[in-house]
């Protein structure tokens, strides 16, 4: 024993056993023959197949033997990830060696070779693209993610004039047109590459309109539809010069693979085009219109375009005509948009809902722009403040308080129609008149036309009324009607995001310098009276049994 310890010390190398030798390889022999026997090492045994693949050409029948491996839908292992991993790092290098490309000089056995590893490739792609892709494993959807835009980028390094149009990035693209709403594919691709990259917006781009060109079954153009506008609209960044376009994911040693600012526009524009006429439902024409100004518009070379599409939601009245004002704004300002009856459409905005909108703060915003200029007609501007008055009696705190600043910009703005806070009667008949039988407002409520309202022979007697609001920072605010215009304008800003809450909360949160004074009785009975028989309220419940 000493001296087999010191041999092993000294390097000498000890025999094998044959038998231990013999043994080993009929276990290498069996494990080849049944990869996905549960009994052995799945993962030792495809790094086993990959490496012969590598080795040596002879061992190329382990790729279909790989692939095989990876359309074991049902095992329980992780042996058809390990496959597909094992299949991508093969391929990726058949792709660098050009071992799956014909040339001229080669052999017709060589020929044969590189044809049978392109079938390969293509089955390997539908593994990844069906099986892996459209599984309900989450690992599996990720694994075949990755792998298959690695791959774009290895054939976009062994191609000269790559060409993304016919490679694994198209096929992608459409199978995720096609995937459930739900799926977290589609969102991954938009996080990890296409917000990215300006190369895989390109040809995603162009993918899309070529998808939504296709005659399409109804529900099939539906779904493509949705997962098109949730792709698209997660887009916020619009490249504004060519120096803006720098991120490629595709390596390729052809010229750049987006040829200029303009044809990538158009692309963007193509695919927004083709996903708007396969029908928007109601939610997702309020985001398109939501986001038009800043995140759509700048894709397209000729925004006018969509002039169409903002009127007609313009005209649906609503959230869906609020949300559809700084579209026509953005066209009105910008590309000269002519809307003869754009305030006529305005006026008939303000209806019951306005100040209950959630999206009340942005109309006031636009509003407070559209009714800027001094050269509008007294009429028309008395016809906003009047009817805006009168929707505050009934509107809730939050909105009132963005009301009454407004309204005294506008009388600040346009004097002409300051005699609806203040108008004497100079004639003592009809001031005798109005003493004793009162005066009807002149301002037609049910009126469309802002300019045949009335609403500049009328008053703002809704505002003082407010004076008397039960919410104290409402009536304390509607005072500065009845005062000295001292204040040159209000920021609408500080009023636009209040709350009902936060108006609340304030009231609760104020330092009181007293205690308020509380007076009340705590009756002993309900419904009967403290001597006999039933109380006010208990004759009215007797009454509302009775007629049961």
């Amino acid at each position: 024993m000493p001296g087999k310890t010191t041999a092993s010390h000294a390097g000498v190398k000890r025999k094998r056993d044959a038998g231990k030798l013999d043994r080993r390889e009929s276990q290498s022999k069996s494990r080849r023959k049944s990869p996905s026997d549960h009994g052995h090492d799945p993962q030792a045994e495809i790094l086993q197949l990959e490496a012969q693949i590598l080795q040596s050409r002879k061992h190329y029948n382990n790729i279909a033997t790989l692939i095989q491996t990876a359309r074991q839908l049902e095992a329980e292992n992780e042996a058809p990830i390990l496959a597909v991993v094992a299949l991508c790092r093969v391929f990726s290098r058949l792709l660098a060696t050009g071992d799956m490309v014909k040339s001229k000089g080669m052999g017709e056995a060589e020929g044969v070779v590189a044809s049978w590893l392109k079938e390969r490739y293509k089955e390997f792609l539908e593994v990844l693209l069906g099986d892996f892709l459209q599984s309900e494993s989450p690992p599996k959807q990720s694994v075949a993610l990755t792998l298959l835009m690695r791959l774009v980028k290895q054939e976009s390094k062994a191609q000269k004039d790559y060409d993304a149009k016919n490679g694994p990035l198209s096929q992608l693209v459409e199978k995720l047109l096609f995937l459930p709403v739900d799926d977290p594919n589609r969102e991954e691709f938009a996080e990890k590459y296409f917000k990215q990259f300006d190369d895989i917006r390109y040809h995603t781009f162009r993918t899309i309109k070529n998808v939504m060109d296709l005659d399409l079954e109804l529900p099939k153009r539906k779904l493509a539809a949705t997962n098109s506008f949730s792709l698209l609209s997660s887009l916020d960044e619009v490249p504004k010069s060519q120096d803006d376009i720098q991120k490629f994911y595709i390596e390729s040693k052809a010229k750049s693979p987006i040829p200029s600012l303009r044809a990538y526009k158009e692309k963007a524009q193509g695919a927004w085009l083709a996903t708007m006429r396969s029908g928007l439902t109601k939610e997702q024409r309020k985001t398109v219109l939501a986001a038009f100004s800043h995140q759509i518009a700048p894709w397209f070379q000729y925004p006018e375009m969509l002039m169409d599409f903002l009127t007609d939601s313009y005209n649906v009245g609503g959230a869906t005509s609020l949300l559809a004002l700084s579209g026509l704004y953005y066209l009105i300002s910008e590309k000269n948009l002519d809307y003869p009856s754009f305030y006529l459409k305005l006026y008939s905005l303000l209806d019951d809902g306005l100040l209950y909108s959630k999206h009340r703060s942005r109309f006031f915003r636009l509003l407070d722009t559209f009714m800027s200029s001094t050269h509008l007609p007294a009429a028309l501007v008395a016809s906003f403040v009047k009817r805006l008055s009168r929707l505050a009696l009934h509107g809730p705190p939050a909105g009132i308080v963005v009301v009454i600043p407004w309204v005294y910009n506008m009388f600040k703005r346009h004097p002409a129609c300051t005699f609806m806070m203040h108008r004497e009667i100079r004639d003592p008949a009809l001031e005798q008149t109005l003493q004793e039988e009162g005066l009807q407002d002149p301002f037609d409520m049910a009126e469309p036309d802002p300019m045949r309202s009335n609403a500049i022979e009328s008053s703002v007697w809704e505002l003082e009324a407010l004076q008397t609001h039960y919410h104290p920072n409402v009536a304390t605010l509607a005072k500065i009607i009845s005062e000295q215009f001292t204040k040159r304008s209000y920021n609408l800003e500080d009023f636009l995001d209040h709350s009902y809450t936060a108006l609340l909360d304030v009231e609760l949160n104020r330092d009181l310098k007293k205690d308020p004074e509380v007076e009340f009785e705590i009756p002993k009975k309900i419904f009967t009276a403290e001597e006999e028989g039933l109380n006010p309220l208990g004759h009215l419940f007797m009454q509302v049994v009775g007629s049961q």
